[in-house]
């Protein structure tokens, strides 16, 4: 499946690059996915929704169908395997480069350091708690719970986190990746050091996963 989006991003950028391509479609899904959770539509739903309507102009109806199809094979993959796999298509497709400035850690390393930040005496009874100031695309929370999952714990009833990045990319890739795994989660836009995460913080730079909203039992 990941091959196909790839390909799709690469045939789409004919006057966009396939980084604005990426980009506009990582932002359609959270947007879509944070919208449709909501049950009143107050300022914060109003504004997203406008967001994305303005997105979504930049396209053609074809356009629109190929980036839901890109969604469901997103979807599809993460049945086969548990990876950070926004931020392999964002390294694959040609994105990260010195030009856009961000990089992604390959996966393999985000794993050897979830398997050291588990207690080896964890036993499942109680949930951890997953702080992570600067989440990119989520890939070391994701990797967190793959170590769960493969020690035979419900990483979606045993992890509770709340991921930060300034940048928004990240904040949308990380919020599409979380929600799909139904992991019970919070990302949060806004600079860890200077602004961490509080309860009061702006509703428009805040969005939960369907998991941490009680919608997945």
């Amino acid at each position: 499946m990941k091959k196909e989006i790839i390909k799709k991003i690469n045939s789409m950028s004919g006057s966009q690059s396939p980084y604005n391509i990426f980009c506009d479609w990582i932002e359609l899904m959270a947007l879509a996915v944070a919208n449709s959770l909501c049950v009143i539509h107050g300022r914060t739903w109003q504004e997203r929704e406008k967001r994305y309507l303005q997105i979504a102009e930049k396209y053609s109806r074809n356009d629109m169908h190929n980036f839901v199809a890109m969604f469901a094979w997103l979807t599809k993959s993460f049945d086969e395997k548990t990876s950070d796999i926004l931020g392999e298509i964002y390294m694959e497709s040609g994105c990260g480069n010195k030009n856009t400035g961000q990089f992604f850690t390959p996966y393999n390393v985000s794993l050897a350091v979830a398997e050291f930040s588990i207690p080896k005496a964890y036993d499942g009874s109680y949930p951890l708690t997953v702080n992570e100031p600067s989440c990119g695309g989520g890939g070391m929370i994701i990797a967190f719970a793959d170590i769960l999952k493969r020690k035979g714990f419900n990483y979606q009833q045993c992890m509770r986190v709340v991921a930060q990045d300034l940048d928004w990319k990240g904040v949308y890739m990380c919020y599409v990746q979380l929600s799909l795994l139904g992991i019970d989660a919070v990302v949060v836009q806004g600079n860890t050091l200077t602004e961490p995460y509080i309860d009061s913080y702006p509703r428009s730079r805040i969005f939960r996963t369907p998991r941490n909203m009680g919608l997945l039992i």
